[in-house]
């Protein structure tokens, strides 16, 4: 008997893990919330979360910046056309998309991840720039290129604006992570040169290759964006999902064996220099493609990165919708879900998934979200700890008890005393085992809740089958407590 425990641990370790970074991105720039009522907009957002709380996600990346504007009451830049419809137009009634998510999601015991674009500032459906616009006070700190507006990455003052911003966020917002994606400098526009000469003469600082300088304009903001979060709050995790191809193996000998756009000599992101300088706290490859394609495999791209990309958490963007349309290449009856999860989970340096797109996961396109929630989902997950940032444990929870109340039999706690920031209790671990099993906390199938509440509800039956709980607390890194144990009859 107690083999066949240790067998049934095992396999559910390996087929739900305990710890897995379950994320969706929100965008804005497809203008699902442009120019949406207020009220229809809340009710479209509670709707997502609740859905997505659903299919077993931990963690929403929500689109705040996309073009030097704001879905959140800014200081310095104009409210965004894809909240309201016109650029520098507040929303009426007044309220803050941002705050509205941070506190919905932390309701729902997610994560919230503010995604900034750091460089774009203007996109082609943009008409007009609001006076608002940082581009009327300092036009030269920009460039034009390909019909859109950036600010121009070889500028020490780009850099200093786009930490500004950052610092701001981070310091009056109880976000999780700042975010971004793969716009660095932009994808490249055959036939058309990016306009940097005269910044290269001025601020070449040296350089003799302009694709290294290119390199170490954008390295240096990767470096001092990072450090901008950790002095604001040194709980903020700051986090990039880079384009899927860093470098095809042709140009470089130790890139994949992929012929695709590279982030290294295209984009001029330099994302292994920055997860192995620790730079940043974590990376989501965007592995848009299927299992078989041919330019960019998809399992030829998570192997590489998995090896290669493991100096800080890994997680791998999924495209919901490819997914779901692509046949598996063994059994053309099925989609790609279960080979992918099944590779993901089998690499030891994977510690998650990010759905492109959140709508996509609503909509049950494919039935993936049922095949989340009903299989790869259907237990919760602690969020991957962050032990280069802080692994200190929190306290224990103290005065462990049930109580009999008007809303049912309750199990209560008191939260672990502490003495900084770093160490308080923002979430705790209740864990429910039978009567002769062995209290194992690394099984997830054993986790009934996940949540910031200092009690739970407990699901009374006739008061003669012998249950032990346990309950552990997590701080705001997701390190985890010693357990405290009870035994309950219910």
């Amino acid at each position: 008997m107690m083999l066949l425990m240790g067998i049934h641990a095992a396999y559910a370790q390996e087929l739900y893990p305990k710890r897995e970074f379950r994320g969706a991105w929100i965008q804005c720039v497809n203008g699902q919330f442009q120019g949406m009522p207020v009220r229809q907009m809340k009710k479209m957002l509670v709707d997502q979360l609740d859905n997505l709380k659903g299919a077993g996600i931990n963690a929403v990346i929500f689109q705040v910046r996309a073009e030097s504007d704001a879905l959140y009451k800014s200081p310095y830049e104009p409210w965004s056309r894809f909240l309201t419809g016109v650029q520098g137009k507040a929303p009426s009634p007044a309220w803050d998309p941002l705050q509205f998510m941070v506190e919905e999601c932390h309701r729902r015991d997610m994560e919230i991840h503010a995604w900034v674009n750091p460089y774009r500032a203007k996109t082609k459906g943009t008409v007009s720039l609001s006076p608002l616009h940082p581009y009327h006070a300092h036009p030269e700190w920009f460039v034009e290129y390909a019909g859109q507006l950036y600010f121009n990455p070889g500028l020490p003052e780009s850099r200093k604006y786009i930490c500004k911003i950052v610092r701001d966020i981070v310091s009056r917002y109880d976000i999780d992570a700042i975010h971004m994606d793969d716009y660095f400098y932009p994808y490249p526009v055959p036939g058309e040169k990016f306009p940097d000469d005269l910044t290269y003469a001025a601020y070449g600082r040296g350089f003799t290759d302009r694709d290294d300088w290119r390199r170490d304009n954008v390295n240096v903001l990767i470096k001092e964006i990072h450090e901008t979060v950790r002095d604001t709050k040194p709980w903020v995790k700051f986090g990039v999902s880079p384009f899927g191809i860093y470098r095809n193996k042709k140009n470089c000998p130790n890139g994949s064996d992929t012929n695709g756009l590279q982030n290294y000599d295209d984009l001029y992101a330099d994302v292994l220099l920055w997860v192995n300088n620790g730079w940043v706290d974590y990376s989501i490859p965007q592995i848009y493609w299927e299992i078989g394609h041919p330019a960019a495999d998809y399992e030829t791209l998570v192997r590489w990165w998995a090896k290669n990309a493991a100096a800080r958490p890994l997680y791998i963007g999924q495209d919901v919708v490819r997914t779901v349309t692509k046949a598996d290449v063994h059994d053309p009856g099925l989609n790609q879900i279960p080979a992918k999860y099944k590779l993901q989970r089998s690499l030891p340096t994977v510690q998650g998934s990010c759905q492109w797109y959140a709508g996509a996961l609503v909509e049950n396109k494919g039935n993936y979200r049922d095949m989340l929630s009903n299989n790869y989902h259907k237990f919760p997950a602690l969020w991957p700890a962050s032990p280069f940032i802080d692994d200190k444990a929190p306290g224990k929870v103290r005065k462990l008890k049930p109580v009999w109340t008007e809303d049912g039999y309750i199990l209560f706690w008191t939260p672990p005393k502490a003495k900084t920031v770093m160490d308080e209790a923002t979430h705790y671990v209740v864990y429910r085992f039978s009567r002769k099993e062995k209290v194992n906390l690394d099984d997830a199938t054993r986790i009934v809740a996940i949540t910031h509440n200092s009690y739970y509800k407990l699901p009374y039956e006739d008061g003669k089958t012998k249950y032990r709980y346990v309950v552990t607390a997590l701080d705001r890194l997701h390190n985890e407590s010693k357990p405290v144990s009870k035994k309950l009859k219910l």
